[in-house]
């Protein structure tokens, strides 16, 4: 619930602006003096300030340059009985929104109330996803150097300064929405949102919504207008996560909004164009699931037009010893550890093992095996991510595997050894090692 603070040495203004703002599913609290609402405003967060001018000690004026002093964007409303031109000019200097004469208008405030929070919460959000993807998403954070990821690299680098709609594939846990991330950070909107829906986590009903935004009363709990996602990533990049998942309704609304770039709130006629770049990521056969009649096969054409296809981990595992020397590294900022490497025998577990759950699940082993780890190596016997009996099954299994894959594409390619390790995913060398190893007579 948003919540409004509201400053002010009369107690029948106060209870009065309580009352009025509380049905609106505002939760008001309440600060006679500056000073109180200075230590309010540091012990919680606040979505707007309703602040009147003529306070005893600390007034108007003093307290919203303290304000700013802590926060340049929150939304501060001055109030006065009073009606000077100076010090209304020099509220609005300090970076008040507004200035009301008292009594003011009810239905007029309440109007620039809620105008002005949907104003702040979209720049903050903004500045959030700015502020993320300067701190953390680049090429650099793309660990590895096997041929499979280094195609994917060359593949993103290709496609990012051009406006075109991306689908990645590849499976959980491989880091499809760092992709999305390089590539928006590279385009010509790296200055602009980037703004992320995950597709599976909201009913049908609430997706169109978080999608496209909606009025209020358009629906049982819409106590008020929402803009939607598309609206808040205008001018830059919309990634939807899990298109897979999206019912059939909500496909035909997004097929609008790539051929026309328009679209509705719910509840609304009111038709909003925007200008997104759309990015797109799914671990689902799509043409499957255009057999199967659960995927509209015009929307997969128009989100396909550049593919970037995210391999497992299993298939790049020359990368494991630098994702897990760039994984133990992070892990001592967060962790305040000092582990320097794993040891060899661990190493040789984690190139072993399958990752059902990709790079995630490297990366959830290795931090649980640091919050454990007593001194600077990490050894085997932090690991206790699988069981012996079911990695000695696995790690069986995993070989027979890999072996008939190697048959398969060295018969494929004709007895080729460097095309096969290409398909593969890893180092001719490394072929010709598992060649030997599988004693492999081809």
């Amino acid at each position: 619930m948003r919540k409004i603070l509201v400053i002010d040495d009369e107690q029948n203004i106060r209870k009065m602006l309580t009352r009025v703002l509380s049905p609106e599913g505002f939760m008001v609290k309440e600060a006679n003096n500056g000073l109180e609402a200075l230590k309010r405003l540091q012990e919680e967060n606040y979505s707007l300030v309703l602040l009147d001018l003529k306070m005893p000690g600390l007034n108007g004026i003093e307290t919203l340059k303290e304000i700013r002093q802590n926060d340049l964007n929150l939304p501060v409303i001055m109030m006065s009985a009073y009606g000077s031109i100076p010090e209304a000019v020099e509220a609005m200097k300090l970076g008040a929104l507004d200035y009301l004469i008292k009594p003011f208008d009810i239905e007029e405030l309440k109007i620039i109330i809620k105008r002005a929070i949907k104003q702040y919460e979209l720049e903050v959000e903004n500045i959030y996803y700015r502020e993320e993807e300067e701190k953390r998403f680049n090429f650099d954070e793309i660990i590895g150097k096997s041929s499979s990821i280094n195609k994917v690299l060359e593949m993103v680098k290709s496609v990012a300064s051009t406006p075109a709609t991306v689908l990645i594939t590849g499976e959980n846990g491989t880091g499809k929405e760092l992709i999305a991330r390089a590539i928006h950070k590279n385009s010509l909107r790296k200055n602009s949102p980037f703004v992320v829906v995950n597709c599976v986590a909201f009913s049908p009903n609430l997706l169109e919504s978080e999608l496209f935004g909606h009025e209020k009363g358009s629906f049982t709990g819409a106590i008020a207008k929402r803009i939607g996602r598309f609206e808040m990533a205008n001018g830059g990049t919309i990634f939807l996560d899990e298109i897979g998942e999206m019912d059939l309704t909500i496909q035909t609304k997004l097929l609008r909004v790539l051929q026309e770039r328009e679209f509705e709130r719910v509840g609304s006629s009111r038709t909003i164009k925007v200008d997104v770049r759309i990015l797109s990521a799914t671990n689902k056969d799509l043409k499957k699931e255009i057999e199967e009649r659960r995927f509209r096969e015009d929307l997969f054409y128009r989100l396909n037009v550049f593919n970037v296809d995210v391999p497992p981990l299993r298939e790049r595992k020359e990368d494991i010893p630098l994702i897990v020397e760039h994984l133990t590294g992070k892990y001592n900022k967060i962790l305040n550890k000092k582990v320097k490497k794993v040891s060899a025998k661990a190493m040789e577990l984690l190139l072993d093992y399958n990752y059902p759950g990709n790079i995630r699940e490297l990366e959830n082993i290795i931090e649980r095996s640091m919050i454990m780890a007593k001194d600077e190596i990490i050894d085997e016997k932090y690991f206790n991510f699988i069981s012996k009996e079911e990695y000695i099954e696995k790690k069986g299994t995993l070989k027979e595997t890999e072996k008939e894959l190697i048959i398969k594409y060295l018969i494929q390619n004709k007895g080729n050894r460097t095309k096969t390790a290409e398909i593969l995913g890893i180092s001719r060398r490394s072929l010709q090692n598992k060649i030997k190893e599988y004693q492999i007579n081809l």
